[in-house]
C-alpha cells in the first residue's frame, strides 16, 4: 500500500491543502456530508485519502451549483467512485469545450466591432447553446432549482441518461393504458404511475407539493409539453395533471418535497 494512502491529515492541514476553511469542514461533518476518518484523543478531526477524494467531489459539485443536500444525494447514489469521477471529468471537458466555443464567438464579435464590420444574426449567436426552457424554469422555480437540476443531470452516465429517457416513455405508455381503461385519477394504478413520474422528475429535481402541481399545469398550459404527453394518447397531459394533483395532496409536503408515505 502506498504511503500516501496510509497517512492522515488534521482538519487544519486539510483546510490549508484544499483551501476550504476549517469552519466549513466542521459544517460538512455536522450535516453528514464529510465525516472525518476518526477523531483523536485531543478532539481533533483527522482525514484520510478517501475523505480527501470525497471532498474533491463535493467541491466539484459545488462548482456545478448544487446545494449541500443535493450533493449528499448525488454522492450517496454513486457507489463506484472511479466511475463517478470519470463522469464529472467528462462534464468538465464538455463545459470547457462549450466555453471555448462561446469565447471564439465573442472574440469574433470584438474583431467585427473593432473593424466596423457587420455580423449576421446567426454569427452573433453562434455557439451559444442555450436551453429554451431554462429561463422559464428560473422564473418559475428559481436559480437554485435550475442549478441543481443541471448538475444532477450532468452527473449521470450515458447509460443513466438512456435509462432516464426510456423510463419517460414507459411511464407515458402506462398512463395511456390507464386512460384506455377509464381509470379515475385516484385509482391505485394511476397513482402508481404518477409515483413513477415523480421519482423520474426527482432524478433531476425534487419538487414539493405546490411545485409538482405547478409542473403538471405547465404540461397542460404549454403546447410544447402538451405535445410530448399527448403524442402517447390524446388528453394525456390533462390526465397526468389530475393524477399529480391527487398525488401531491396525499403524498407530498408543501415545503419539503419529500413523500410522506
Amino acid at each position: 500500500m502506498k504511503q500516501e494512502e496510509l497517512r492522515s491529515w488534521s482538519i487544519a492541514e486539510l483546510a490549508k491543502l484544499s483551501r476550504v476553511s476549517s469552519r466549513t469542514l466542521r459544517h460538512y461533518d455536522q450535516v453528514g456530508l464529510l465525516p472525518p476518518a476518526y477523531t483523536g484523543h485531543n478532539g481533533y478531526r483527522y482525514y484520510t485519502q478517501p475523505e480527501l477524494l470525497r471532498l474533491q467531489r463535493i467541491l466539484l459539485l459545488r462548482e456545478l451549483g448544487l446545494g449541500l443536500g443535493t450533493i449528499g444525494q448525488v454522492l450517496d447514489g454513486q457507489a463506484d467512485q472511479l466511475d463517478a469521477l470519470s463522469v464529472h471529468r467528462k462534464w468538465l471537458l464538455a463545459e470547457r469545450d462549450r466555453l471555448d466555443r462561446m469565447a471564439r464567438t465573442v472574440g469574433a464579435t470584438i474583431s467585427a466591432l473593432q473593424q466596423g464590420d457587420a455580423m449576421s444574426g446567426e454569427e452573433i449567436f453562434k455557439d451559444f447553446d442555450t436551453n429554451p426552457y431554462e429561463e422559464e424554469a428560473r422564473q418559475r422555480w428559481g436559480d437554485q432549482a435550475v442549478a441543481d437540476s443541471k448538475a444532477r443531470h450532468a452527473a449521470l452516465s450515458a447509460a443513466d441518461k438512456q435509462a432516464f429517457m426510456a423510463e419517460a416513455g414507459a411511464i407515458n405508455e402506462e398512463l395511456a393504458r390507464c386512460v384506455d381503461a377509464g381509470l379515475p385519477a385516484d385509482d391505485a394504478r394511476v397513482q402508481a404511475a404518477v409515483e413513477r413520474h415523480y421519482r423520474w422528475i426527482c432524478v433531476s429535481w425534487t419538487p414539493n407539493a405546490d411545485s409538482y402541481v405547478g409542473l403538471g399545469r405547465m404540461y397542460v398550459e404549454d403546447p410544447r409539453f402538451t405535445a410530448f404527453y399527448d403524442k402517447s394518447r390524446a388528453g394525456l397531459a390533462s390526465y397526468l395533471l389530475e393524477g399529480i394533483t391527487v398525488y401531491a395532496a396525499s403524498r407530498l409536503s408543501a415545503a419539503g418535497g419529500q413523500s410522506t408515505a
